[in-house]
């Protein structure tokens, strides 16, 4: 069975190593744009496993974003 939704980032179940991913984007305040850059790569939507590698694994996505990933770093040894 397939069954297709439409969530935000901010309500998307995270898993493993992309726990970490979403909560800088939702700490940072780049829920909206990280929607928007998705549905932008992905028009015809992606799955829940997909969106999960994304956040694990893409490098580039909080730079894509705006988001200093240091600066995250850095407030957590503080």
């Amino acid at each position: 069975m397939k069954v297709i939704s439409e969530i935000s980032i901010a309500d998307f179940q995270a898993w493993s190593g992309a726990v970490e991913t979403k909560q800088v984007i939702v700490n940072a305040g780049k829920c909206d744009e990280f929607d928007s850059y998705i549905e932008e790569l992905y028009p015809d939507g992606l799955t829940d496993t997909q969106l999960n590698d994304l956040l694990w694994f893409d490098e580039s996505l909080l730079e894509m974003l705006g988001i200093d990933d240091a600066d995250d770093d850095d407030e957590e040894e503080d």
